[in-house]
């Protein structure tokens, strides 16, 4: 009986209105979908030349649940949307790291305790990746990400009561203009954060492998004295 008041209510939810509302929001969709495309775009380039990196498979999950929020925030699943949000900045933080402690790796998967933190990520790459802190204070991604971090967590833990969630019921969950528009904007930021951090760590260090549109198109933007401090070229 329980069980059959749960599929009624889902079967109220009228979850093709949403995404026909979404689908009419262009600005939020090319935003969205072109965040997602610069992930793809990375993600084609690590597993082409960083093949056979055990890493990679953090690679795999940072693109998949790009598309997954995609698909939240179409459905105006925005609350469950930052979850996604989140995964995608663990996970790409996570390559950056794992793909040179392969043994801390087997032993993520091993372990359930064991743990390592955005913290630790970034430590690492301050003591141990060369020139990080001089060129993400040029792109400001280390405050960046810890700022982004934060308010998506407070939204994911209900920090925020009612942050990103407007209803009371679930056959109440419907496409909300300003709420998309803010899930939007935060997830193009995330994307943002995640493209500065390859930047300055792993696609930095492969950057000499990957064709010239694939170039073009990561440092498109950018400013003159920004892709000088990189080293980054466009040939």
């Amino acid at each position: 009986m329980v069980g059959q008041k749960l599929t009624s209510a889902l079967a109220q939810i009228d979850w093709e209105a949403n995404m026909k509302a979404f689908a009419q929001d262009s600005s939020q969709v090319d935003a969205i979908a072109t965040a997602n495309v610069r992930l793809a775009i990375w993600s084609r380039q690590f597993e082409t030349h960083d093949k056979g990196t055990p890493a990679l498979c953090f690679i795999r999950e940072m693109q998949s649940t790009g598309h997954h929020v995609a698909a939240l925030l179409s459905l105006a699943l925005y609350k469950p949307a930052a979850a996604g949000m989140r995964a995608m900045m663990d996970t790409a933080l996570y390559y950056t790291y794992f793909r040179y402690h392969t043994s801390e790796l087997a032993t993520l998967i091993r372990d359930p305790d064991f743990f390592v933190s955005k913290a630790d990520v970034l430590e690492y790459h301050k003591q141990h990746t060369p020139d990080f802190a001089a060129v993400q204070t040029r792109l400001g991604l280390v405050s960046g990400l810890n700022k982004w971090y934060s308010f998506v967590s407070s939204v994911l833990h209900g920090q925020i009561p009612g942050k990103w969630s407007g209803h009371r019921s679930l056959v109440d969950i419907k496409y909300q203009k300003a709420t998309l528009d803010a899930a939007a904007k935060t997830f193009a930021e995330g994307e943002g954060l995640v493209h500065k951090l390859f930047l300055c760590t792993a696609g930095r260090e492969l950057w000499d492998a990957f064709p010239s549109p694939v170039k073009k198109h990561l440092i498109s933007g950018l400013h003159g004295d920004v892709k000088a401090a990189l080293g980054l070229d466009s040939a």
